[in-house]
């Protein structure tokens, strides 16, 4: 091999090498951030990894919304009319939380399959319902024009 060819291939050696380490650099970067979304029903049929920070989302279920007196700590459940899951979130919620609606909660599940959320999010407006909710209630085959959830507080 000549010494120019050598000095190619060593150059073309050293660019893919570079290449693969600053994709890999990027990939491992990018990977602590991918939060994938579940619906109540894969969340309680074991699907969403416990420990690892998860998207949950649904409708509010109306009379779930326990807050307590002393912090601001609020417990809600969510559901996608098959099944439900309670959140827990220690923060200020938005201003378009409420019963009945779609939310969005960003967070980890504990041991007993709760979500303690470091974020929720809100629909914005009356027409509006976040893409994974709407897709979670479209599996779900209940996909409501405005019905509320009405929780069964009977079996408390």
């Amino acid at each position: 091999m000549t010494p120019k060819r050598k000095q190619k291939l060593m150059l073309i050696g050293l660019m893919v090498g570079g290449l693969s380490l600053a994709i890999g650099l990027t990939l491992y970067a990018l990977s602590s951030n991918i939060n994938l979304f579940y619906a109540p029903t894969q969340i309680v049929a074991g699907e969403a990894p416990e420990g690892a920070e998860i998207r949950a989302g649904g409708m509010v279920v109306e009379g779930s919304v326990e807050r307590d007196t002393q912090s601001m700590k609020v417990r809600f459940a969510v559901t996608d009319y098959n099944q439900e899951i309670w959140i827990n979130y220690e923060k200020i919620l938005p201003d378009l939380f409420r019963e009945g609606q779609g939310v969005v909660a960003v967070g980890r599940l504990n041991d007993q399959g709760e979500l303690m959320a470091s974020q929720v999010l809100a629909r914005h407006d009356e027409n509006y319902m976040p893409p994974e909710v709407a897709e979670a209630l479209k599996l779900a085959g209940e996909m409501p024009e405005a019905a509320p959830f009405i929780r069964d507080t009977s079996n408390k």
